[in-house]
């Protein structure tokens, strides 16, 4: 049954006040920030223009929304969305199950189309009607895009606000890392050298530096907690530690330290880290120290040329010096290397014992143990030996002890020369080095450090002008038995001298000799036999023990000579 028309004038006061209504509603839509909440708003003042209901809204790029009261199944929806495919902008009649009428009015802006609100009702409701749920959808249009207009303008507003900081963080970070890296400048201009950059690295991080050698030696310590002694790592440990450094191409951590390589990749010349146990250093930490670990790389390799020209230098002067060449070349060269040669000086030998590294890395650990211990700076290598112009009196044995941790473990002996004032007399107390090492078993029983002053009868023996004396001696107490061992290939003389430096110890020789005590007895034996000697006589035994050291102190002249 058609319902009964209202007059004319209730019309239009029901549509002014719909309209007034649609009015409010699209202030309080265009003040909301939410698409959702437009959408809702829109599907509640539907039922109150008229008999109509929401079917759904639908908006281009995100689909069906979610909203309470929209009625359509997921099978009508579908099916409308074939319907808007044939659709105009404007929208259009649509068909809806159980529905004598259904309208998808357009949602539209100034930014184009969104999409539709679907109205459906039993009949045809009147233009009135229409007129306003086109105008409540082009309001709930309008209000969703002012709410992705806020929506774009706030993550504008936020990625600037990232922007802003990522700007400041890195100009941040570009001012901490210019200043770290003018003050690491400083230091290596300054001639500060490890040291300086060491003590620049604590000062702008506030954690304790350490520069170590590649094989880990500490070259230079800055902040609290100095360890004593400094702890090294194997040498295979140490060297694995490098390749994976290498590898990162950054800091790692490792033991409580954050460490970097300086240096190429092909040649690390140096370690340096961060004391970190807790792990607490962060970027700006890990910055300084790469930055450091460059300036540190720099300042290496100059010294290394350095020391690489200084060392070409010496070997020259050393060589001149040992060779004989006359006093003025040799003080005009070591005046052209700023060394003041004319003052004491002696000689010191350091030869390999048993395996050890190539003949160039031992020359650097030697040169590199007497620039430490202060001994001297000019150096030759002559046939495995190296040779060391010392203008100091130090503890040998200490100096040693540095070439050995230098070498990991390596062994080495030391032989030391007297000092002389004129360079001409060098070439002298470089024999009288080598002639230290010779006797060193005989003297001291494998010393590892001899001195020349300290050889006592030997360096007596040595001193002799006529060695024919010497040899006469010689022959007159130990001949029977020095043609004994020619003859025989035995080891007589060299059994009575052992066993006369060990005070007649039968323990002490035999552990020297390394042979059986019943042994021993049978060559004591032969040799009172051969000789005639007695050896338990207290002049015999003085003689013997003199003619024994005369006969080593022989050997080794003979084979010094050139």
């Amino acid at each position: 049954m058609p319902i009964p028309e209202q007059p004319p004038d209730l019309t239009l006061r029901d549509q002014l006040s719909s309209m007034r209504s649609l009015l409010a509603l699209s202030m309080v839509m265009s003040e909301s920030d939410d698409q959702a909440h437009v959408l809702s708003l829109a599907a509640t003042a539907i039922p109150s223009l008229g008999r109509c209901r929401l079917e759904g809204a639908y908006l281009v790029g995100s689909g069906w929304q979610a909203i309470q009261g929209a009625r359509a199944e997921a099978e009508t929806r579908a099916d409308l969305e074939t319907q808007f495919a044939v659709l105009s902008v404007a929208g259009g009649a649509v068909a809806v199950l159980r529905q004598g009428w259904a309208w998808a009015f357009p949602l539209r802006s100034l930014d184009g189309h969104l999409g539709y609100l679907v109205v459906g009702a039993p009949d045809e409701p009147p233009s009135s009607e229409q007129f306003l749920l086109r105008v409540l959808a082009q309001q709930a249009g309008i209000a969703i895009a002012n709410t992705r207009q806020h929506a774009r303008r706030r993550a504008n507003a936020e990625q600037l606000r990232a922007a802003n900081a990522a700007l400041a963080e890195t100009v941040s970070g570009l001012e901490y890392s210019t200043s770290i890296h003018e003050r690491l400048i400083r230091a290596a201009v300054a001639g500060e050298g490890p040291e300086g950059i060491a003590y620049a690295l604590h000062e702008v991080t506030g954690y304790a530096v350490a520069v170590e050698d590649r094989h880990g030696n500490l070259r230079a310590w800055a902040g609290p907690g100095r360890p004593d002694p400094y702890p090294k790592e194997a040498r295979e440990t140490r060297e694995e530690m490098l390749r994976e450094a290498v590898r990162e191409a950054g800091p790692i951590r490792r033991q409580g330290r954050l460490v970097v390589p300086a240096g190429p990749r092909e040649e690390v010349l140096g370690v340096l880290a961060l004391v970190d146990p807790d792990g607490s250093a962060g970027q700006r930490e890990q910055v300084a120290l790469e930055h450091a670990a460059t300036v540190l790389a720099l300042e290496l390799a100059h010294l290394h040329s350095l020391a690489e020209a200084e060392l070409g230098l010496g070997r020259n002067l050393v060589e001149e010096l040992l060779s004989g060449a006359d006093e003025k070349t040799v003080l005009a060269r070591a005046d052209a290397l700023g060394y003041d040669l004319q003052r004491p000086h002696r000689i010191v030998v350091v030869v390999g014992a048993g395996p050890r590294p190539s003949n160039d890395e031992f020359f650097r650990a030697v040169g590199r143990a007497a620039r430490e211990t202060g001994i001297g700076s000019l150096l030759a290598d002559r046939g495995g030996e190296v040779v060391v112009l010392s203008d100091a009196d130090r503890s040998w044995t200490r100096f040693r002890a540095v070439v050995r941790r230098d070498l990991g473990g390596g062994l080495c002996r030391v032989g030391v020369g007297r000092a002389y004032a004129r360079p001409l007399d060098l070439s002298r107390s470089y024999h009288e080095a080598r002639l230290a090492l010779k006797l060193q078993s005989t003297v001291a029983g494998d010393h590892p450090a001899t001195e020349f002053d300290q050889l006592g009868v030997y360096r007596l023996l040595a001193d002799v002008g006529e060695p024919g004396s010497v040899e006469r001696f010689v022959r007159d107490w130990l001949g029977d038995l020095l043609d004994y061992d020619t003859a025989k290939g035995a080891e007589l003389v060299g059994t009575l001298s052992r066993y006369l430096e060990c005070g007649r110890g039968y323990e002490a020789t035999t552990a020297a000799l390394a042979i059986h005590r019943s042994t021993l007895k049978y060559r004591l034996r032969r040799i009172r036999e051969i000789s005639g000697h007695d050896l338990g006589d207290p002049d015999t035994y003085f003689n013997l023990q003199l003619a024994a050291r005369a006969w080593n102190t022989l050997l080794a002249l003979r084979a010094d000579r050139p």
